[in-house]
């Protein structure tokens, strides 16, 4: 079965001081689509996209990786403005649609739902994801096989709205998912009054059965309700950190979809060893310019 992920596709254009902006597909949903194609998973990836010159990039981009795209590209590409500082890290300012073509899906049954970023959010794309998480729903009702669920909020303060307002779309959204990963800027912005390990008691508490946090350069913590583990970054020289969480989500759901037993019984050494592994891949797509994500060879090298 294949592996569904919903969410914006778009344009990065990469501003850095003293040299040319320069231009590269982008979306955290569509950088989970394309990494999970060029791990050799089957995906369809159900997005939205312009019928300009930047959607037709995008488009090909994505099929190159074998990606099988979901789409009815009209009007413009959605773009995000990417500033990176010195460090490498990237402050963002967007121009976004998103609306897709729910009837351009299938009856194919999935062994994944991944969803996440701006599109959970955005409306009226973000309906779309609330009806295929009813779907999931019902097939937990009825006692049929469902997907196993996942959500990265990628949070982006400047679009999401408020804290008021976007607290609340959020825990909405991870009381019915199985897997959440977040980055720790990400937990410290819904949860500022909460220490770290406060934070991942409070995201277990709302129903998720492993919560991944990722930290940057301090590595990531991985939580069950039984276990926690906090797997090291690999050392590798960063060039820039476009991509790296979309990565790490690449590698937990290429690992946990084919996964049988309950993720609620995941041990401490099968946490440490999914962080690990997803810190390995991530820091190949940070030790390349932009969100250039492992291929399946690149494993073996």
């Amino acid at each position: 079965m294949s592996i569904l992920v919903i969410g914006e596709a778009l344009i990065d254009i990469v501003s850095t001081n003293g040299a040319p902006d320069r231009y590269a597909p982008g979306g955290a949903p569509a950088n989970v689509a394309l990494g999970l194609g060029r791990l050799g998973d089957d995906v369809e990836f159900l997005t939205d996209v312009g019928d300009d010159f930047h959607g037709g990039f995008l488009l090909a981009h994505l099929r190159e990786s074998q990606v099988d795209v979901l789409t009815s590209p009209r009007g413009a590409t959605s773009t995000a403005l990417a500033r990176l500082s010195e460090d490498g890290s990237a402050e963002y300012e967007f121009q976004l649609r998103w609306d897709p073509d729910s009837s351009l899906l299938g009856r194919n049954a999935h062994s994944v739902l991944h969803f996440g970023s701006i599109a959970a959010f955005l409306s009226p794309g973000s309906a779309v994801i609330d009806r295929h998480l009813d779907d999931v729903a019902e097939q937990s009702d009825q006692q049929r096989d469902r997907p196993l669920v996942s959500f990265d909020p990628n949070i982006r303060p400047s679009i999401i709205g408020s804290h008021e307002e976007a607290l609340p779309r959020f825990e909405a959204l991870a009381q019915r998912v199985d897997v959440l990963k977040l980055s720790d800027v990400d937990a410290d912005w819904l949860y500022p009054d909460l220490a770290e390990d406060a934070q991942i008691d409070r995201l277990l508490g709302l129903g998720p059965s492993l919560v991944a946090m990722t930290r940057g350069g301090d590595g990531a913590i991985l939580a069950t309700a039984s276990a926690r583990v906090t797997a090291a970054a690999a050392q590798v020289d960063v060039t820039d950190t476009i991509g790296a969480g979309d990565t790490f989500m690449v590698s937990l759901i290429h690992d946990l979809h084919a996964h049988e037993a309950a993720l609620s019984d995941l041990s401490t050494a099968e946490l440490m060893n999914l962080g690990e592994h997803a810190a390995a891949l991530a820091a190949i797509t940070v030790s390349r310019e932009g969100a250039d994500l492992p291929w399946a060879e690149d494993l073996t090298n």
